[in-house]
Formats: C-alpha cells, sequence, structure tokens
C-alpha cells in the first residue's frame, strides 16, 4: 500500500518520501498489513477556504483524506496534491513546517490517527 510521508531533516526542512507498507495474503479476508500501534484516533472537517501556511504536525500522524483533496508545500517548495482516499503519514513535529490547501472550495474531511 503507498502512503507518502512527510518529515523533517536535521535542518529542519521538510520533505515527501513515497514509502510502501507490505501487505501479506491472508487468504478469503484479502491482503493485511502488520499491526501498528496507535494512541487515538480523531475525525476532523475543514472549511471550504482552508489554505493553512506552515505549520508542524501536532504530533507524528497518519491522514486519510475522506472527501477532498489537499496541496501541500515542504519548507523546500517542493508541492504535490493528494486526492481522496489518500493516505499520508506526517511526521514534521519539528523543523519548519509545511503548507495544506484544499483543492477544492468545499469543505473536506478527514481522519486523523496519532501514532
Amino acid at each position: 500500500m503507498k502512503i507518502t510521508r512527510i518529515f523533517s531533516d536535521e535542518n529542519g526542512e521538510s520533505h515527501f518520501e513515497d514509502i510502501e507498507i507490505p501487505l501479506i495474503n491472508q487468504g478469503e479476508i484479502g491482503f493485511l498489513s502488520e499491526d501498528i500501534n496507535v494512541k487515538k484516533l480523531q475525525f476532523r472537517k475543514v472549511s471550504a477556504d482552508y489554505d493553512y501556511d506552515f505549520h508542524h504536525a501536532p504530533q507524528k500522524q497518519y491522514i486519510i483524506l475522506l472527501d477532498g483533496g489537499v496541496e501541500i508545500e515542504t519548507s523546500l517548495g517542493d508541492i504535490r496534491q493528494f486526492k481522496t482516499g489518500e493516505i499520508l503519514l506526517v511526521e514534521d513535529i519539528s523543523g519548519k513546517g509545511h503548507k495544506t490547501k484544499n483543492l477544492e472550495k468545499k469543505e473536506r474531511t478527514s481522519i486523523f490517527i496519532h501514532l
């Protein structure tokens, strides 16, 4: 399963990294990853005009985009767009952070899974 990781390097710059979570064939029930320990889960809704300047993630977390997409910019100016159904692993809890804005002018919902 493809996931995009956002992290800070030793100089505080944020980066994207494409990672793959291995899935193991479990027969009739499908393919499953290894268990991942989590702390909390939050549901989130943001307004249609969501456009958040540079910020850090409050904690390491997965973000699952339920409806609507986002554009994320790293501190180095790299920009990627993510659509409904995509999963992010956000780990830039220090450094210069990243910017996030809605791709469309509509409310957007997501799930945060704290690690």
